[in-house]
């Protein structure tokens, strides 16, 4: 039996001139994955400066282990598996610290007006609805474990494949789809009443 050939890693070129120092690569890297690296930190962190220190950290170790990537996988995974170490290792650090209250995320994502649909800016009525029911999923996602969370975060709001995902958390894809079903029951469950006084 014939495995099948990986296509190659659309990075390669950069990744390749980064490695020989070349910075300029590197930070076409920055900006091609930035967004959405910030994305994931932050739908786990719910805290700006925190995802930005991470971001920073993530970035700098992908820099320094530039070397020891072999290119077993592309360097979008590679790059994806890091930050998903970096996050979950500073989760853990942050919850030994101390107890973690959502209530005391002056930042977080529940303050946060970007989260928020403008388009209803016209009607008070309607902008207060959707701020709570905006608010009520945002501590649903954080009532879920970090491992859950990670899935949603990366299935449902940045759209990655499940495969890719199974990629990037050396995991199968049945894991995947196990983590996200029980994830999306939590959220359902959480969300029941507000979907039944709106409708």
């Amino acid at each position: 039996m014939f495995r099948q050939a990986r296509p190659p890693d659309p990075d390669e070129d950069l990744v390749s001139r980064a490695r020989h120092g070349d910075t300029r690569a590197f930070d076409a890297l920055i900006l091609k994955y930035g967004d959405k690296l910030y994305g994931l930190v932050y739908n786990m962190t719910h805290h700006k400066e925190d995802t930005h220190d991470l971001l920073q950290d993530i970035f700098a170790k992908a820099y320094h282990s530039l070397r020891k990537f072999k290119g077993h996988s592309t360097f979008y995974t590679w790059i994806y598996q890091i930050a998903v170490n970096q996050t979950l290792n500073f989760l853990k650090k942050r919850k030994r610290r101390s107890a973690y209250s959502l209530n005391d995320e002056e930042s977080g994502v529940q303050q946060d007006p970007a989260m928020i649909d403008t388009t209803h800016a016209a009607n008070p009525e309607e902008t207060t609805r959707i701020a709570e029911l905006q608010k009520k999923l945002n501590d649903a996602m954080m009532k879920l474990s970090e491992s859950h969370r990670m899935v949603v975060t990366m299935h449902d709001i940045q759209g990655m494949a499940h495969g890719e995902i199974a990629r990037v958390l050396s995991v199968s894809e049945g894991t995947v789809r196990s983590r996200l079903h029980y994830a999306h029951q939590h959220l359902q469950s959480c969300l029941q009443d507000s979907w039944d006084e709106r409708f």
